[in-house]
């Protein structure tokens, strides 16, 4: 018993909130970054609706086993998110598995955004309707504290955004 509860009490004492995620079962663990998708598929087709609705393209790559890509992922998947931003922006996630340790997969999409090099998850890039990114490359990669950056952060970010496309 002890042997099979080792690994989530150990994943609480290191990943804040963790306890919750290793408590649930695995039909409550949602899959925002699916390892089985046809990411470039994916990547491809958020970027021809954007030139063809007029709406950015939010561009996540993270993984489910990130609770900063999780955290940042349930805000963006969120009413508030989609009430407040879902006519102007879409988003697509995209899984990278988790490059910091070489098992990464993915990366030549990341690559298209001048990421040689994936130090930790998740990246964001907002790609407009023209194909140009929103945000700096520094912006995209900054994204590793997303979970303790909270919902009101990650709005605010998106809001501060918009006005400048404005």
């Amino acid at each position: 018993m002890l042997r099979r509860l080792a690994p989530a009490l150990l994943l609480a004492l290191v990943v804040p909130g963790a306890s919750a995620w290793a408590a649930s079962t695995p039909a409550e663990q949602s899959a925002y970054y699916p390892a089985a998708a046809d990411a470039r598929a994916d990547l491809d087709a958020a970027l021809a609706e954007a030139a063809r609705t007029g709406r950015s393209a939010v561009i996540v790559f993270g993984g489910d086993w990130c609770h900063d890509s999780t955290g940042l992922a349930k805000v963006l998947t969120s009413p508030a998110f989609r009430d407040e931003f879902g006519a102007r922006f879409s988003v697509t996630f995209i899984d990278v598995g988790v490059p910091q340790t070489g098992n990464g997969r993915n990366l030549d999409l990341i690559a298209r955004y001048g990421v040689k090099r994936m130090r930790g998850t998740p990246a964001m890039f907002v790609i407009g309707p023209d194909g140009a990114a929103r945000n700096s490359r520094r912006d995209a990669q900054g994204w590793r504290n997303a979970d303790s950056r909270g919902e009101a952060a990650i709005l605010d970010w998106f809001r501060r955004l918009s006005a400048k496309q404005d």
